[in-house]
């Protein structure tokens, strides 16, 4: 079959693909000749999701991995599925009622959790598709989901993850690791659910702080004294206040203490104290002690601090520590409570519980939100609590100047303090309204009682493999790269309970039922839990499990655990894990914990961390700032090999991923200088006759040299891909592929071609290209797949070729020392034309100025390769060098190529020297930038950095062209 004169990669891909999956290329197993198993589990996308350019990255690596390893001849899997992301796809599901004016409450439970289901049906397919456009070779016919075998679940999702999960929750609760408290959470007052810390985006907005005066209780008074850094007194005055800061005046409502560092002097008079919340009828105005604590910075406002433990995570550890009561002020949706006692009494209950004449004991009935501002919004309670204390004259004071327009006269008044400054707002990702710290009941993990072994695991791990010794079947672990281990034993060290809990309807239930006297009954079935509480009615918990609980088990439950199944048996513990560094608590952590709490093993033996993708100079993408970079339409204008080479090529361990779309156009060429090469070498008729068994044997210096490079190549991408380094792997092959084969050895075949180790050279060319394919296919599977098909019989796909095993020893060393002087030559050659401007089809004699006998062997056995390739009118001994001649040196002689009459010397050193001088001003002007302290620190980075590269590049052509101008000047 004769090959087209381009690759057509969309046409190409699609076909491809549906031949892999029509040959099960991909089922576990496919293709193995080895006992060893490797098996990666895929971060499962959202099931209603698309790709985006970081799935796109994360599963790039993976597939090199898992194309690599089963060229190998391991047994592989490549575990696919997807999460039902319970918030995600609950918002996809209400967004499409919303269209038809309903909502999800105009539903049943069941009702609407069959809507989830069709949107499943629906969706769910689009990751997959487009997951195989970038040609991830996962073994589709496993393709798991978080939720099957859930009650209701329609016909197709009928696995036994759902049994998987409620069987740990009913483990856990039992051995007393799992409970139900209540506790400030994330709470998103739009779907009224708690959500994780990596569903808030924290984002810097316009704010203000307000500043107030709490009076001190029965008119007290102490003397407020501030002073400098050497003691000295710098404001004296008698208070009958502590000054507070806050940006949030609602919370106020709800203070349980004013707290101050014990180290702050100023206030050590009134520590103990009782101070009065400005705010709420006067009759009823409520005290509160003033306490020391280590939060407050007493550098920072007045050094005070308001404690409502039940509004912000600070003041609620501040509570927790000091036996303050946590006040809620708001229902679930963010409004100020209607509910509970009135005002009257909660207040007169809470003033006693401040002066120690109660204990709190259970205060959630005790609603401190007066009855005027009750049922109002958040926002809308904030303008009435300020407004009523500027009213009340409570508010710190400034004096403001103004001038009367009429008089001119200058007029000063005091007016409330309130500081307009950015503050960083919390914002739920989905539903993009401001999250409220939420006290509420929830479930809970005591992961203080699960970090241990999840700890030691990764201690044991990585000193394993800093001490060089690191064993894949140990059982441990290790994560790379190392900042990321930094990470992991922070968070882990510091580990609060972990909220399991979410007020949705989609998602695995909690399966723990009620009587009548909120007795609770866990039990992985109501028939079970009824069995618990005979002749009692049970109502069940509405709260569905966090996505996070569920995935957490991803490892074991896409096995077919809680069952004993074969592939549990045969792939677990999996292998390596690839993802992205911003989950390593949410989802890395959490699978070590459950995986050794539930099976007692390490889920896997290493975990590869990446950062985010961002755009080419280094900033995150953003839909608002229209850097975002569609994956999909990349494949479509480059093809999916040029993007994954891409991937790899950028995916230095720990470093900054800079995707350019320029880069991407560089490894498209790639591709088509591949194309052309192997399309070179069947004109030629390389792939004639029967294919090459083994390495070929060869005499001729240029196949002997290519042997040994790609032996070399083969060595290095091993390595690399050994230590996770994908940037090395990628750029050995491009340096071999592109550098060696295609701009070398394809040009020194040509003449071979004609003589008499023709035969012998095809056979070379033949077996190069074999291992180009093979060695690629990992990176670049669709051209490598195409070109494996169309370059001779095959007895498998490319896929399933076995990876080669021949070592740096085939390389041959003097035939390396003389195709390295041959290139020199011939660079150093090209060079010296390009830079004088010798009309590129000019040949050129070449005239010998001394060599010494080796010199003189290399040349005279590659001398058609030399002056084919150098464009030279052949070598000439003896004659005399003219004064306008350009030397070329090289290792052992040196040769001249005349210019005169080739080349104006004079005008051409003149034009040199014109540009040569542009070039230092332009420099001059770049060093001025950057030794500018102020230009380096006030612009962006990006810019700076930018400069930088310019000022390195000029100056690098800045030395070009003067040795070259030297050179011009000598020879005139």
């Amino acid at each position: 079959m004769t090959m087209d004169k381009t690759f057509d990669a969309t046409e190409a891909e699609a076909r491809i693909a549906r031949l892999w999956e029509e040959r099960g290329a991909f089922r576990a197993g496919a293709g193995a000749r080895r006992d060893e198993t490797f098996c990666i589990m895929i971060p499962p996308p959202n099931v209603t999701g698309s790709l985006h350019i970081g799935h796109a990255f994360n599963n790039t690596l993976q597939d090199i991995l898992v194309r690599w390893h089963r060229m190998r001849g391991f047994d592989t899997l490549w575990q696919p599925g997807q999460d039902h992301a319970g918030i995600a796809t609950q918002l996809v599901v209400e967004r499409e009622l919303a269209k038809t004016n309903r909502r999800r409450t105009d539903f049943s439970r069941d009702e609407f959790t069959a809507l989830v289901w069709e949107q499943k049906k629906k969706s769910g397919g689009t990751i997959i598709g487009q997951l195989q456009r970038l040609g991830c070779s996962l073994d589709w016919s496993r393709n798991a989901f978080t939720m099957s075998g859930a009650p209701n679940a329609p016909a197709g999702e009928e696995g036994n993850f759902h049994d998987a999960v409620i069987k740990v929750f009913v483990d856990l609760y039992t051995k007393g690791l799992i409970y139900r408290g209540q506790r400030l959470v994330n709470w998103d007052p739009h779907f009224e659910t708690a959500i994780s810390d990596l569903e808030v985006e924290n984002t810097e907005v316009a704010g203000h702080m307000w500043h107030f005066k709490y009076p001190l209780a029965g008119g007290a008074t102490y003397e407020y004294v501030e002073r400098d850094e050497d003691g000295n007194v710098t404001k004296r005055e008698t208070r009958n206040y502590i000054s507070i800061a806050t940006t949030r005046p609602e919370t106020m409502l709800g203070d349980g203490a004013v707290a101050v560092h014990p180290s702050d002097e100023r206030y050590k008079p009134i520590v103990g104290m009782l101070c009065e919340i400005p705010v709420g009828p006067k009759e009823h105005r409520r005290l509160i002690p003033i306490i020391t604590d280590d939060y407050p910075d007493p550098t920072f406002g007045s050094g005070a601090v308001k404690i409502t433990g039940a509004h912000d995570f600070n003041d609620y550890a501040v509570a927790q520590r000091n036996g303050i009561p946590l006040y809620n002020l708001m229902d679930t949706k963010a409004r100020m409570r209607a509910d509970g006692l009135s005002y009257e009494e909660s207040a007169t209950i809470a003033g006693a519980i401040a002066r120690g004449e109660r204990e709190a004991g259970d205060v959630s009935a005790i609603n401190l939100v007066p009855e005027e501002l009750r049922g109002l919004d958040r926002y809308d309670a904030r303008k009435a609590v300020v407004a009523a204390i500027n009213a009340e004259g409570l508010a710190v004071t400034v004096l403001k100047k103004s001038i009367d327009p009429e008089t001119n006269a200058e007029h000063l008044e005091k007016v409330p303090l309130v500081e307009d400054k950015p503050i960083m707002q919390p914002f739920g990702d989905r539903s993009k309204v401001v999250i409220e710290p939420y006290l509420t009941w929830q479930w809970f993990v005591d992961t203080s009682k699960l970090v241990g072994p999840a700890l030691d695991a990764v201690r044991k791990g990585c000193e394993a493999d800093r001490a060089g010794g690191f064993d894949e079947t140990a059982g441990y672990t290790r994560i790379l790269p190392e900042s990321g281990e930094k990470t992991y034993y922070h968070w882990l060290e510091n580990i609060e309970p972990w909220c399991i809990s979410r007020q949705l309807w989609w998602g695995h239930q909690i399966p723990v039922w009620y009587d009548e006297e909120g007795n609770q009954y866990c039990a992985p079935s109501e028939a079970e839990a009824q069995a618990m509480a005979p002749g009692r009615t049970l109502t069940r918990d509405p709260d569905v499990l966090d996505t996070w609980f569920s995935s957490g088990l991803w490892p074991i439950g896409t096995l077919g655990w809680p069952e004993e199944t074969p592939e549990l048996a045969r792939y677990f513990p999996t292998d390596v894990l690839v993802t992205g560094q911003d989950i390593l608590f949410f989802w890395v952590a959490r699978m070590m914990m459950m995986q050794l709490a539930v099976v007692g093993e390490v889920p896997f033996h290493t975990v590869y961390l990446h950062g985010l993708v961002r755009d080419a100079k280094g900033k995150k993408m953003s839909k608002s700032v229209g850097n975002v970079i569609d994956p999909l339409e990349i494949i479509d204008e480059f093809g999916a090999d040029a993007l994954r080479f891409t991937n790899a090529a950028m995916a230095s361990l720990g470093g900054v991923l800079k995707l350019d779309t320029q880069r991407i156009t560089g490894y498209r060429n790639f591709t088509t200088k591949l194309w052309n090469a192997t399309r070179f070498a069947e004109m030629n008729g390389v792939f004639e006759g029967a294919p090459v068994m083994g390495i070929p044997a060869a005499t001729a210096t240029a196949n002997r040299w290519i042997i040994g490079e790609t032996a070399r190549t083969r060595a290095a991408v091993d390595e690399a891909l050994a230590s996770y380094r994908f940037n090395d792997a990628a750029n050995a092959l491009y340096a071999f592929v592109w550098g060696k084969v295609c701009d070398w050895y394809v040009e020194f075949a040509k003449p071979l071609f004609d003589g008499e180790q023709a035969a012998e050279t095809k056979a070379v060319m033949r077996w190069v290209l074999d291992q180009c394919f093979v060695l690629l296919h990992p990176i670049m599977p669709f051209i490598t797949e195409e070109l494996w098909a169309l370059t001779g019989p095959r007895e498998t796909l490319c896929v399933h070729a076995p990876w080669p095993e021949y070592g740096p020893d085939l390389a041959d060393a003097e035939a390396d020392r003389e195709m390295s002087w041959v290139i020199g030559l011939i660079e150093a050659i090209r060079s010296s034309r390009t830079q004088m401007r010798v009309p590129a089809g000019l040949k050129l004699p070449m005239l010998v100025v001394d060599e010494d006998a080796t010199a003189t062997r290399r040349y005279a056995r590659n001398e058609a390769l030399i002056e084919r390739l150098a464009r030279l009118d052949g070598l000439h001994r003896g004659a005399p060098v003219p004064r306008a001649a350009l030397t070329v040196a090289a290792e052992g002689a040196t040769y001249a190529l005349p210019l005169e009459g080739v080349i104006d010397v004079k005008a051409e050193a003149d034009r040199l020297g014109k540009g040569l001088e542009k070039l230092e001003k332009e420099i001059g002007g770049l060093k001025g930038r950057l030794d500018n302290p102020r230009f380096v620190a006030n612009a962006a980075e990006e810019v700076v950095e930018e400069a930088r590269a310019t000022l390195a590049e000029k100056s690098d052509e800045a030395a070009r062209l003067s040795e070259v101008l030297a050179k011009l000047r000598a020879m005139a």
